[in-house]
């Protein structure tokens, strides 16, 4: 065998390797993302309360039924593809089954999720919205919702959410969202004033 074709052998065998690095990189990659949900699952038990009757949290807060229970939480509203309610007989649950990616549409579920969360108060019990970290998703319905309802900006709403829920990050194609239900929000109410006029 000429040293030629060892070359040729040892650098066709190159992208085989390359292809088993990377396989391995993204192993490691997604056991530390493990890790690190566990160590938050474990820490992230407790909603933060954004406002009275309604809450926001992780899948562990989700899951923590004795103190939602002492929190009066009525209903759940998980935001979350491959969630299942831990509780199905204790609370009422809602369950909008999208993916934490900048290419979601989570926006055409918010008027279902706010009429989910007026709901619970109208009848006196609270509501958590989570996900599963309680970071893009749960905070974007949250974030909307106080948008839409109470008349704050996406800047007050998110600033709110995060003095509460330091973690509270949605994702850009999300924080587009925000920008454009923002937007929809302020023509309304500027065709509402000019109306008045």
């Amino acid at each position: 065998m000429s040293s030629r074709d060892r070359g040729s052998s040892s650098s066709s065998s190159l992208p085989a390797m390359d292809e088993y690095n990377e396989t391995v990189k993204n192993q490691i990659q997604a056991l530390v993302r493990v890790i690190k949900v566990a160590r938050a699952y474990r820490e992230d038990n407790v909603p933060s309360l954004i406002q009275e009757g309604l809450y926001l949290g992780s899948v562990a807060a989700a899951c923590n039924k004795d103190l939602l229970k002492s929190y009066n939480v009525t209903h759940i509203l998980t935001v979350a593809s491959s969630l299942r309610p831990a509780h199905p007989d204790d609370f009422l649950y809602k369950v909008v089954r999208v993916v934490d990616k900048e290419d979601t549409n989570l926006e055409v579920y918010f008027d279902e999720c706010f009429d989910f969360i007026d709901e619970a108060k109208k009848l006196g019990g609270s509501v958590l919205v989570h996900c599963f970290v309680g970071k893009s998703r749960s905070v974007t319905v949250v974030v909307a919702y106080l948008m839409k309802k109470h008349g704050m900006t996406l800047a007050q709403a998110l600033q709110h959410v995060q003095s509460i829920r330091p973690v509270a990050s949605p994702n850009a194609g999300f924080i587009k969202q925000l920008q454009d239900l923002e937007k929809s929000l302020q023509g309304k109410q500027e065709r509402i004033a000019q109306y008045q006029a």
